[in-house]
């Protein structure tokens, strides 16, 4: 009885889709990988402010790790769409544990620059922009379509998740051990999601698309969908503008951490800890909720909520009042991201999934953009009022593209 009590009620949620074994692979998969993309983009930001106190430096960082996203997952949609999508994983998950190893190896050996970790940021950038239109696409063909929502909404867990597995392994790590042996796990992580995706189907992942048609083709085919579907691109241009002034928080958190609240690794650490447990706290609600809720209307709302709390972070000095605004930070961070890929998925057609998914990672693509306009704002003025400007911004755009949306959603009703 209480089995059936159990089925009945996962039913209705997103954790039902647990129940098909290739989504349970790739989930596992995603998990140990994001930990160490988790680990990777923060540790990278802490080991340059070890480096150099440059706050321009800190924003080359992550727009060097960015950047390719923009040049280069166009590209990485059309691979996704033209042949085998778990084959593409399989390789740039392990080039990710190659080039993860090399960067501790550089760190113990005392050879670490900073022009070395831009170097190594543009590589593992490069990876991710064949990597995530890929990834993303491969969700549609593991589970069934009804099912497709709640899919996209329990993978979203897995970002609150490692967020917070993150940072309990980031302080013990650089402060009792060293920064070299946090790259190091991570490299190890990587390798572990490659033995699990050679575990999946490979056969579930080849290409319908015609092979024979060109690149060029198939880039010009891509855009002429989205200018087709205007409710797909206004989604994606939402997420690419927020994107581009989100960022500014996490690259300047190391400058919140040292110069506002005077803090070391371990309130570092705390901060993310708070970030990923509200993240997670973000995506439980999602996946609890089902269906049973306007996305669109949150995706809006969870934007402007994610300026708003941008502003109200800028002002303030006191670490204890931080650490009380950092979760609700992460969790409508969450909402937003989530739900946009969300509605975006249920809303593309499979033949250009791949190529519409690429156009979607835009909205943290955009962040290498971001970073430019975080360090060199952040240098000449002062990190608090860069994200003051930030969240400003992410408010008006959200309001003005959010009133197009709903007009735009309730004519196609």
């Amino acid at each position: 009885m209480r089995i059936i009590i159990l089925n009945n009620f996962f039913s209705g949620t997103a954790y039902y889709c647990f129940k098909f074994r290739e989504y349970r692979l790739f989930w596992i998969a995603a998990f140990f990988s994001n930990i160490g993309m988790w680990s990777l983009v923060y540790g990278r930001l802490w080991l340059m402010r070890t480096l150099t106190e440059s706050e321009i430096f800190l924003g080359l960082v992550l727009t060097a790790n960015l950047t390719p996203i923009l040049f280069f997952s166009l590209f990485g949609g059309i691979l996704s769409d033209k042949h085998n999508r778990l084959t593409i994983l399989r390789i740039t998950r392990l080039f990710f544990a190659i080039f993860t190893l090399i960067t501790g190896i550089l760190i113990h050996l005392d050879l670490i620059e900073p022009i070395y970790v831009i170097a190594l940021s543009i590589i593992t950038g490069t990876l991710l922009a064949i990597d995530i239109p890929a990834r993303s696409a491969m969700i549609a063909r593991i589970i069934p379509k009804e099912h497709l929502p709640n899919g996209i909404i329990l993978y979203s867990i897995i970002f609150g998740g490692s967020a917070i597995i993150g940072p309990l392994i980031f302080a013990p790590i650089v402060s009792v051990l060293s920064i070299e042996y946090l790259f190091y796990l991570i490299g190890f992580c990587y390798f572990f999601t490659v033995l699990i995706l050679l575990k999946m189907n490979l056969r579930l992942h080849i290409s319908k698309l015609e092979k024979k048609i060109s690149y060029s083709r198939s880039l010009i085919e891509g855009f002429g969908y989205i200018k087709t579907q205007k409710n797909i691109l206004y989604i994606i241009i939402l997420g690419v503008i927020v994107g581009l002034f989100s960022s500014s928080f996490e690259i300047l958190l190391p400058v919140f951490t040292d110069e506002v609240f005077l803090g070391d690794s371990r309130v570092y650490s705390t901060i993310l800890l708070l970030l990923g447990s509200g993240g997670l706290v973000g995506t439980v609600i999602l996946s609890i909720s089902g269906n049973h809720f306007n996305k669109l209307s949150v995706l809006i709302f969870s934007s402007i909520c994610l300026g708003l709390l941008f502003v109200i972070f800028s002002r303030i000095t006191n670490l204890n009042i931080a650490l009380m605004i950092v979760p609700f930070i992460g969790l409508v961070n969450v909402w937003k991201g989530t739900i946009n890929t969300t509605v975006i998925q249920t809303l593309v057609e499979e033949n250009f999934r791949g190529r519409t998914m690429s156009l979607q990672q835009w909205s943290w693509g955009s962040a290498a953009l971001g970073g430019l306009f975080t360090g060199f704002f952040a240098e000449s003025f002062s990190s608090p009022f860069t994200l003051l400007i930030s969240g400003i911004l992410i408010i008006f755009f959200s309001i003005s593209i959010g009133i197009l949306l709903l007009s735009l959603f309730s004519k196609i009703k």
